[in-house]
């Protein structure tokens, strides 16, 4: 429960800041739909010469890059941000105020920093799903909507290890907001399933860079694509990332110097 009353409150926080600059609001929703026409427009190209991609149906891919917008929207609203000011508080010294707070200082920097305006992607992201499964005229039963939206969250925590374990590096290094753009550019491949990729790019979108269980898994889900092994396989990872994450944040604690070194 801590946790959502902190990510409340520094949403409250956002939402006052945002506020003063609302011209921001029509820029990203400008940005949002570009996002979202591209996307789109890429489907309907590709489907005009084929009936399948990879096994998928058009309005299977659809529901896929609901699924995309919607996570990515997650990751643009407090992922990111946050993990963006960890890292710059880690190089100026500032991290200390964290630390010395009473509240878990992982929480704290995880959901320090609200950007509200990425709750465009949020919305669209549902709504390209709700027409996606209209379009494909089948109901959703409780198993899958309780599959899907278990491997949503497996897939935003997984997505959210991988963002605190890149972001825990600067303990270390310097430039690692360089290593957070590789991931922003990889994620691009998750608007298609990764099913359509050669070998070696699958594998990479999987296990290195874990696109396919941000996307692809949760579309699966929601269209009937999942099986039981790749539903436990996800959930025990976002268990086995999870715990790696908090473990490598200790390390990295450790060999903080902090503001006065």
């Amino acid at each position: 429960m801590n946790a959502l009353r902190l990510l409340w409150l520094f949403f409250r926080i956002g939402v006052m800041g945002e506020l003063a600059y609302r011209v921001n609001f029509a820029i990203q929703l400008l940005q949002s739909l570009l996002q979202l026409g591209t996307a789109l427009a890429a489907v309907a190209v590709v489907f005009s010469y084929t009936d399948t991609l990879g096994g998928w149906r058009a309005d299977e891919i659809l529901a896929l890059v609901g699924v995309y917008l919607l996570v990515g929207g997650v990751i643009g609203l407090v992922i990111q941000p946050s993990m963006e000011a960890f890292i710059e508080s880690v190089r100026d010294g500032t991290l200390d105020f964290a630390l010395t707070k009473p509240e878990d200082a992982q929480l704290l920097v995880s959901v320090q920093s609200v950007e509200i305006w990425q709750l465009i992607d949020i919305v669209l992201g549902i709504g390209v799903l709700v027409v996606a499964l209209a379009r494909l005229g089948e109901g959703v039963g409780p198993l899958q909507a309780a599959a899907f939206a278990g491997m949503l969250l497996a897939g935003c925590a997984i997505v959210y290890s991988f963002w605190l374990i890149l972001a825990t590096l600067s303990f270390w290094f310097v430039r690692v907001e360089n290593i957070l753009v590789i991931f922003q550019s990889m994620y691009e491949a998750g608007r298609w399933p990764v099913s359509i990729y050669p070998g070696w790019l699958r594998f990479g979108l999987t296990f290195l860079v874990p696109v396919a269980f941000a996307t692809t898994v949760p579309a699966q889900a929601l269209t009937g694509r999942l099986n039981a092994e790749t539903l436990l396989g996800a959930l025990a990872l976002a268990i086995a990332l999870l715990a790696l994450s908090r473990l490598f944040w200790r390390v990295g604690i450790r060999h903080y110097s902090g503001a006065s070194a």
